[in-house]
């Protein structure tokens, strides 16, 4: 595929000053994702599931499983595709608009919300066991623990959900070679509830089936905290089918001793079938110590699941605020760079949940909407992969297109409609308000449609640019390269050579006038910002150098503007902690404009420059640079940068006469500018490359060298 084109006007929910660390590995992603499935599904729900079909709630935990796999092929390769923060939300925006983005998120944040207040019901319900505790009370005082455990970091909720499940797994493990043991030999039939088989026939199996469905949620968690993923490629649908293959082992054998150990009018309606089962296969334990065994597995793997539930939820309200959907607080992140704001408003959440709803309600209506949420995620992989998006380009590709697609797709309608009516009434009142809260704070916010727009346009033969210009944008995180942001600001850089007579006012006002050719704002605005910052103080001037900056609200990416005074120019620079100025003689300036929001890159990006103008050769190369368009090779390593001229009698004549989409430039490298004439043009996929036209290209190293190799080292100026 072709690496052409940067975005133009990259959404904040791309841009590079948004991204979270990557440290999350693949037992960390693992655990996350498993952790919600063995737990308030397996020790809080059977019982009540049993009571609606009978012993066949074992074949409805089978078939539940089956049925998820494919909403796990599409979470996986649309967690590969787009890894960030948000996951659903994010995936059902891009491909669906923001109306459907709106829905998806607010819905799925609501869906883990509660199924973790499910969770923390259930953990009440244990403790129950050993102490006269208030169940809601207590559900209550561990979600505020495990907000504060959340708002210290994914690195350390991670290690949480290792010694977690760690515990879970391990106590599984005994209670199911136990409960084998004490069933060997022994027919179930004549000593459980097996008969009859399914009490309210085929409509209650499937009504179980939907019902159980929350209890296979994990891939849903996993696609949330895709952005903190290292190497998402190959961790995210490595963990995903490696968590949904543990769980619906431990479902269909651990449900089946249940329902061959606890007789029918005891199992049925239990809050605690696991502990019921385990008392009684132990019972050549002691009594307490049979029940210590078989309910601290529980309490461990509850409090996994909501652990998890409350990280990954949070995380929806804080892409949400970065796409302008809901207010930006919850896009700012706390002394521990986790989303502080989206935490406590989750957690908050999850306490009013847990104060007014009964165990059952919560289960049925985190179970429809999962299963709507799961239906449109199968419907974003068709539209993403018919739109036609070149960039779209994910690491995992679902097998069997599109038919498994097809039958995720529908296959969950028929759940939901044999749930009930309670399930339908909450599945579309959820949505409205949804869509109320669309249309009335957000569709006036942004200016961004998804990939089914793109697919209308293509069936109308006329392309619609913005979708394809941001997945260029996300291209490649973890498996393939990066681009460095600082390379990429530097490569789009405009270039001036200033006249001997030009002042710093001359120079703000040009390097402004040309900014706003690029960003949504008037050039005499930018040279006011410019001018203000250099009497102030505010900005850097040292040795040879000034880097006048500003940080605005209003755009979306960041754009400079490099400058070179040969004979140099006095600037009178302020002093931010006196009245007094002080003069400097500099012959580079380095304008930079970033958004708001991302004040690590634009320190990162300040910091750099500041670095390699204090090295002691950089003013000899400076200056004795035959080219303007040669300057960023200053600034930037050499090995990270080429400039290329399309030349008939040149290897480069392969690039001449084609669209810039079908070049086929090595991954992790792009064309960052086009300089045509006088005009400096930004790249897009529809761009017709020219003969004489020179290409500003930046990329990995490797890249780079397999650049110049095929096509020559054909620079400017040559």
């Amino acid at each position: 595929m072709a690496s052409g084109a940067p975005p133009a006007n990259r959404s904040a929910s791309s841009g590079a000053g948004h991204r979270r660390e990557k440290e999350l590995t693949l037992f960390d992603v693992y655990v996350i994702g498993l952790g919600p499935m063995l737990s308030s599904g397996f020790f809080l729900l059977p019982g009540l599931a049993a009571a609606i079909t009978g012993s066949s709630v074992v074949l409805a935990y089978f078939l539940a499983s089956l049925l998820a796999i494919p909403a796990a092929l599409s979470i996986a390769e649309l967690s590969t595709a787009m890894p960030r923060a948000g996951g659903i939300y994010y995936f059902l925006d891009r491909s669906l608009g923001p109306m459907v983005g709106t829905v998806g998120g607010l819905g799925t944040w609501l869906v883990l919300i509660l199924k973790s207040a499910f969770a923390l019901v259930g953990m009440g319900a244990y403790l129950a066991l050993f102490m006269n505790l208030p169940i809601r009370t207590v559900a209550i005082v561990l979600t505020l623990v495990f907000a504060l455990v959340n708002m210290v970091g994914a690195k350390h909720t991670g290690g949480l959900q290792r010694v977690l499940v760690g515990t879970v797994l391990g106590f599984l493990a005994l209670f199911l070679v136990q409960g084998f043991v004490s069933l060997l030999g022994r027919p179930p039939a004549a000593e459980s509830g097996f008969e009859p088989f399914m009490s309210l026939g085929v409509e209650g199996l499937v009504a179980t089936m939907g019902l159980v469905f929350i209890s296979f949620a994990g891939p849903l968690k996993v696609a949330s905290v895709a952005e903190e993923v290292h190497n998402p490629d190959r961790t995210i649908p490595a963990a995903i089918f490696l968590g949904l293959l543990t769980a619906s082992l431990i479902y269909v054998a651990g449900v089946y001793v249940m329902v061959a150990t606890i007789a029918p009018e005891v199992f049925h309606g239990d809050l605690t079938p696991f502990a019921t089962a385990g008392t009684a296969l132990f019972g050549w334990l002691p009594r307490p110590v049979a029940l210590a065994l078989v309910a601290l597995p529980a309490l461990a793997g509850l409090a996994a699941s909501a652990n998890a539930g409350l990280l990954a939820a949070s995380r929806y309200p804080l892409a949400m605020a970065r796409d302008k959907l809901v207010s930006p607080v919850f896009a700012t992140v706390g002394r521990f760079r986790t989303p502080t704001a989206s935490i406590l408003a989750t957690a908050a959440a999850m306490v009013f949940f847990i104060a007014v709803l009964d165990v059952l309600t919560i289960a049925k209506l985190a179970s429809s909407f999962l299963l709507l949420v799961f239906s449109i995620v199968n419907l974003a992989v068709i539209v993403m992969r018919e739109s036609g998006l070149e960039s779209y380009d994910p690491g995992f590709r679902a097998p069997l297109y599109p038919w498994v697609h097809l039958l995720g797709l529908l296959v969950p309608f028929l759940l939901i409609a044999e749930m009930g009516i309670v399930p339908i009434i909450f599945s579309i009142g959820l949505a409205a308000v949804c869509l109320v809260w669309y249309f009335l704070y957000a569709r006036g916010r942004i200016k961004r449609a998804g990939a089914l727009l793109h697919w209308f346009h293509r069936l109308a033969r006329r392309p619609y640019e913005g979708a394809e210009l941001e997945l260029r944008g996300l291209l490649k995180e973890e498996g393939q390269p990066t681009l460095d942001p600082f390379d990429e600001v530097i490569g789009r850089a405009f270039t001036v050579d200033l006249p001997s007579e030009a002042t710093f006012a001359d120079a703000a006002r040009k390097a402004a006038e040309l900014l706003s050719e690029r960003l949504p704002m008037s050039a005499e605005r930018l040279a006011t910002g410019f001018t203000h910052g250099i009497k102030t103080g505010a900005t850097p001037v040292l040795r040879c150098a000034a880097l006048p900056h500003l940080r605005l609200a209003e755009i979306d990416s960041p754009a400079m503007v490099i400058m070179r005074s040969v004979e140099g120019m006095q600037v009178a620079a302020g002093d931010q902690f006196t009245d007094r100025t002080h003069g400097e003689q500099v012959h580079a300036l380095f304008f930079l404009v970033s958004p708001w929001p991302s004040p690590g890159n634009h320190l990162r990006t300040l910091a750099e420059i500041v670095a390699r103008v204090a090295q002691e050769n950089f003013l000899s190369e400076w200056l004795t640079v035959p080219d303007k368009r040669r300057l960023k090779e200053v600034i930037l390593r050499n090995e990270r940068f080429l400039s290329l001229s399309l030349h008939r009698s040149a290897a480069s004549s392969a690039l001449i006469g084609g669209p810039l989409s079908e070049i086929d430039l090595p991954k992790g490298s792009l064309i960052a500018l086009i300089h045509r004439g006088m005009a400096i043009l930004v790249p897009r996929g529809d761009t017709i490359l020219r003969e004489g036209d020179r290409l500003s290209i930046v990329g990995d190293p490797e890249a780079i060298r397999e650049i110049s190799a095929r096509y020559g080292s054909v620079q400017e100026g040559q």
